[in-house]
């Protein structure tokens, strides 16, 4: 393959296989290799491509759970949609053929082909890729013959790309630890001779407690209100 598109092609794989966050979550590999180069058919061809990539790789990943079905899903999806599969084969490999001779554009598509698999291949992801695949593919599976190509939409690989993302856990501020300057103190210079120590309205230090201003959640009892000071 030579040219410009050639080139970009190759930072674009480059890239992809490095890791390039801007890469990794374009909808499909060619828009970012041969923006505005592709045909309309291309351009269905490499959605299609990149929708049963992605669906390919869950059914690898996903086998973890039976209640997904990723694998069963994704044969029967081939046996739906073989011809809008088979055409986008062609179609893609003429892409490559046409830019890069036979030898060369064949290898090219590999190329092409390995690394929109890679780019759905996740680990810390894997329950939001893999619920999201599941329910992408049941959604496939409604759409009929010869209509695959309207259904994998950009908007639609977009969202399945969402997927990828990895989402912290949020820790509820309940469970969040108190940091001791948040707690009022007993006046430690009252202290009498045997070392007990009052509070500023004379009760008896038994422990930490809140200040009266300090704001709690509702129906959510301080930690230390089993060693308050009661009198």
């Amino acid at each position: 393959m030579t040219g410009t598109a050639a080139r970009s092609l190759r930072v674009a794989l480059l890239a992809l296989a490095l890791g390039s966050a801007s890469a990794a979550s374009a909808q499909t590999l060619l828009t970012v290799a041969a923006p505005g180069a592709l045909s309309s058919k291309e351009e269905v061809a490499d959605r299609i491509w990149t929708l049963r990539a992605g669906l390919n790789v869950a059914a690898l990943q996903c086998q973890f759970s039976r209640f997904l079905a990723t694998v069963p899903i994704y044969n029967a999806l081939l046996a739906q949609h073989s011809g809008e599969f088979s055409d986008s084969f062609k179609t893609l490999t003429g892409y490559f053929v046409r830019h890069g001779g036979a030898k060369t554009g064949q290898r090219a598509f590999d190329t092409y082909a390995t690394r929109t698999s890679q780019s759905w291949s996740t680990f810390d992801a894997q329950i939001s890729f893999c619920n999201a695949a599941a329910a992408l593919g049941r959604r496939a599976l409604m759409v009929p013959k010869g209509k695959l190509g309207e259904f994998a939409s950009a908007a639609e690989l977009a969202r399945f790309r969402a997927s990828l993302i990895v989402e912290p856990p949020r820790t509820p501020d309940v469970l969040l630890p108190r940091q001791l300057d948040q707690f009022a103190m007993p006046d430690f210079d009252r202290c009498d001779r045997k070392g007990q120590c009052r509070w500023p309205d004379k009760s008896w230090f038994t422990g930490l407690r809140p200040p009266q201003q300090m704001p709690r959640q509702a129906g959510v009892m301080p930690a230390d209100s089993a060693a308050r000071p009661r009198g």
